[in-house]
């Protein structure tokens, strides 16, 4: 690894990604926490970034029982393609997550061309979505080209979603420099301790929290931000303060589609790509195909585009994709609700979900929020779970009787 600024190499001279340092255990680990977080429902896991080697998979480590052993074995056969190679059995005659690295890597050495990712999902099973490689390695040769030279990336998110794996897999790969997993430390101290041809991978959330207590000056460093909108105030405080930042627009279906570093600019569509004239399709992709956009898409120029709202009135919370009609419906479930509705909050407030809810009976409310709590906890995943809980008689409205804000 080099210690200076790098720029982007040729394919020859790059390693499959799965024999880049620790990338393929730090996949698996990031792939089983978050399958066993969806099997475990409110359960707390250890840090997946600390997992090692001996970390054990069955009892005395993460306890997986052989229901959800079956369950993690596939999802990580499935996202590694793993059953191309026909070594998947042997994930489970082991219990190490060493052990399944090496098995992994029989598999990828036999196969690796294709890798597949999910969708967040809200309710129900997250959308599989299968990805060439030769496609991700040509987002990022694109990528690195107008990111320019780096030194070293930082990253912040999981490894096992698009982003996380394009970003803090595939770029160091790319260009021969060091990764550093920053997951579980503050992210305002870890704005503070970069240095200058720094790259930070983050999402909008994180880069929330290091405007609030990050240095004022960030002057030589850089930083990407995807998985959701970045706040065009919070977008212009960052960049104000000397941060060359990038926020970049993809999701898991399509992979990046387009870029930028100022918040009042249209995206840049990436070089390979095309979107449909009336912007409602991706009509060329990195693997030459096309598909429908998930965002309403106005073309504003020659390879520029501005984004106009979900169509599917998603919102983001920590890079997931949350539907907070769903959750609603979720919550009119409980016997103590007439009613409900869930938005999400403001970016200064958390960007996480918040509810107002007409109860049955409007006595001890205090009970009735700690029930809700604990029910939201066992029923709904993380990042639908409301953080803020509103009561009253009837949902507020606007004076010609629409759904307002509360």
């Amino acid at each position: 690894m080099t210690s200076t600024l790098a720029v982007p190499r040729t394919d020859a001279e790059t390693a499959p990604w799965w024999q880049a340092g620790d990338s393929l255990q730090r996949f698996i680990a990031d792939k089983v926490a978050g399958d066993l977080v969806r099997l475990r429902p409110g359960e707390r896991l250890p840090p997946p970034a600390g997992w090692q080697q001996d970390m054990e998979i069955g009892p005395g480590g993460l306890g997986m029982d052989s229901l959800e052993l079956v369950t993690v074995a596939t999802g990580l056969t499935e996202a590694l393609h793993l059953h191309r190679s026909g070594i998947e059995d042997y994930l489970l005659m082991h219990r190490r997550l060493g052990d399944w690295t090496q098995i992994a890597a029989r598999g990828l050495s036999v196969f690796d061309a294709e890798l597949t990712f999910h969708t967040s999902g809200s309710t129900g099973t997250p959308k599989p979505c299968r990805h060439a490689l030769s496609g991700l390695e040509a987002e990022i040769r694109a990528q690195a080209r107008h990111l320019g030279p780096v030194r070293r990336v930082i990253g912040m998110v999981p490894c096992h979603h698009i982003y996380g794996f394009l970003f803090t897999i595939l770029l160091p790969r790319f260009l021969d420099i060091s990764f550093v997993d920053a997951r579980g430390r503050m992210p305002g101290r870890v704005a503070a301790e970069m240095e200058a041809g720094d790259l930070l991978v983050a999402v909008p959330e994180q880069w929330a929290l290091i405007a609030r207590t990050g240095p004022a000056d960030l002057t030589g460093r850089a930083g990407l931000c995807s998985t959701g909108p970045l706040a065009p105030d919070l977008f212009a405080e960052l960049i104000g303060r000397g941060l060359s930042l990038t926020e970049i627009y993809g999701s898991s279906e399509t992979a990046g589609i387009g870029w930028r570093c100022r918040p009042d600019e249209p995206f840049t569509l990436l070089e390979g790509l095309s979107i449909s004239a009336d912007g409602s399709r991706l009509d060329r992709d990195w693997q030459g195909q096309g598909q429908d956009l998930l965002d309403r898409v106005e073309l504003s120029g020659e390879g520029q585009f501005r984004l106009r709202g979900r169509r599917d009135s998603a919102v983001q919370v920590g890079g997931v994709n949350v539907f907070p009609e769903q959750v609603a419906a979720c919550l009119r479930q409980h016997p103590d609700v007439t009613e409900a509705v869930v938005r999400s909050m403001t970016i200064s407030d958390g960007l996480r979900l918040k509810a107002f809810i007409v109860p049955v009976s409007t006595k001890d409310i205090e009970c009735l929020q700690a029930r809700l709590t604990d029910w939201a906890t066992m029923n709904l995943q993380p990042e639908e779970r409301p953080k803020s809980w509103t009561f009253g008689p009837a949902l507020p409205t606007s004076a010609l009787g629409k759904l307002s804000d509360w």
